[in-house]
């Protein structure tokens, strides 16, 4: 006998509601875990760790799940602090990077994967583009400001609010299937070390971000919609040399960022642009800024 329709539209409104619930138990577990690691290691936070060796091997050449939870240290350029008086931080916002059960596993969910699996949770797939962030923080690890020392830090925070930190001198993965089992361990385990050494190259602390801000620091955020259209080397060089730069920029597919620590709103260009072309635009003007080759 075929069951009525009545109650298979109840039962699959049963499922979003299991969904949410589960999503919400997730975050609420994540919160715990990450105030439990901030008591346990308050002095950790304020250590400098140095930069890990690359390391050949294996690691590299396999693109499977093994190692997938450890992640290569990448030197880069020793940088002369006397003359670094400044340098700069990147903000990524609203990063799409949610993790949810697909069947028997977790897996981070993205719009090509998983469409039809978010839609029957009444999720828009759109908006599940975790290859966004992905593409950022290539462009920021990748620049020649980054190797040259002048990136001081890189904060990523979800969409559901979860902050985790990169260190400059990590070696994100080149592929997004490897980088998608990076970031399912690292929301799962809240943190990445590096292989064979104690370091935490990627881990997930606690809000709000600006507790991670130097003091002298000016915070700029990037929106197509904003009326102030610049130059960004002609922005960058006003700015002091005595000044910390943050850059806020959105790592979703569409939308406004909406935080209350920024202090200046801006454009950079009359056509919307990519996070990833952003931010090789930022990187590009403080690399003339700064002499950087």
């Amino acid at each position: 006998m075929v069951r009525p329709y009545a109650i298979k539209g109840k039962k699959r409104k049963n499922r979003g509601e299991k969904y949410d619930k589960e999503e919400q138990e997730h975050e609420e577990q994540v919160e715990e875990q990450v105030e439990e690691e901030e008591e346990k290691e308050p002095a950790k936070r304020a250590a400098i760790e140095k930069p890990t060796e690359e390391v050949e091997g294996k690691e590299e050449e396999e693109g499977g799940e093994a190692g997938t939870d450890e992640l290569v240290g990448i030197p880069i350029a020793p940088s002369d602090k006397k003359n670094n008086k400044n340098g700069v931080i990147f903000v990524l916002e609203k990063a799409s990077l949610e993790v949810a059960k697909v069947g028997k596993s977790f897996q981070l969910l993205n719009s090509d994967d998983h469409a039809n699996f978010l839609r029957k949770n009444n999720k828009n797939p759109a908006d599940y583009r975790p290859d966004i962030t992905h593409q950022a923080l290539l462009s920021i690890l990748d620049s020649p400001v980054n190797k040259a020392g002048r990136l001081q830090a890189v904060y990523v925070r979800t969409e559901k609010g979860v902050l985790f930190e990169v260190k400059p001198h990590v070696r994100i993965p080149r592929t997004y299937k490897r980088f998608s089992g990076i970031m399912l361990q690292l929301l799962q385990k809240l943190n990445i070390t590096a292989v064979g050494k104690r370091e935490k190259l990627l881990r997930v602390i606690k809000n709000p971000v600006t507790n991670y801000f130097p003091v002298n620091s000016r915070k700029i955020g990037f929106s197509y919609s904003s009326d102030k259209l610049v130059k960004m080397r002609k922005y960058v060089d006003a700015v002091g040399d005595d000044v910390n730069l943050v850059f806020v920029v959105g790592a979703m597919a569409h939308g406004k960022i909406e935080v209350d620590h920024i202090d200046d709103f801006i454009a950079i260009s009359g056509y919307p642009l990519s996070a990833a072309m952003c931010i090789a635009r930022i990187t590009e003007a403080l690399a003339d800024k700064w002499s950087i080759l």
